[in-house]
């Protein structure tokens, strides 16, 4: 129950709520920007990726672009997290039960 309503909780915030985060630059790239480093920098490995810059490409409207990568990127998460639970878990019990016949 607590885990379901993280997960609504954590999917409300990532598809919602992001369409209200500032347009303005992080702090890391507003001291880029004081510094003069920008005219410098490149473009990350990743910046080809369909989900580069807080979006997923090919949709028109930027806040469900942004939207959409917010649920994605929680999907994905939840995903690895549980999955890294259950082995751990499954993992854990191997071992007790292995002792547990010694």
């Amino acid at each position: 129950m607590l885990v379901g309503a993280g997960m609504v909780i954590c999917l409300f915030l990532a598809g919602f709520v992001s369409f209200y985060a500032s347009s303005a630059p992080d702090g890391l790239e507003k001291v880029a920007e004081d510094q003069g480093l920008m005219t410098t920098a490149q473009d990350s490995a990743n910046a080809t990726l369909p989900t580069a810059d807080y979006g997923i490409a090919g949709v028109g409207s930027e806040r469900l672009s942004g939207g959409l990568a917010g649920v994605l990127g929680v999907l994905v998460m939840a995903v690895i997290g549980f999955g890294l639970f259950w082995f751990l878990g499954r993992s854990k019990k191997s071992a007790t039960v292995e002792k547990g016949a010694d």
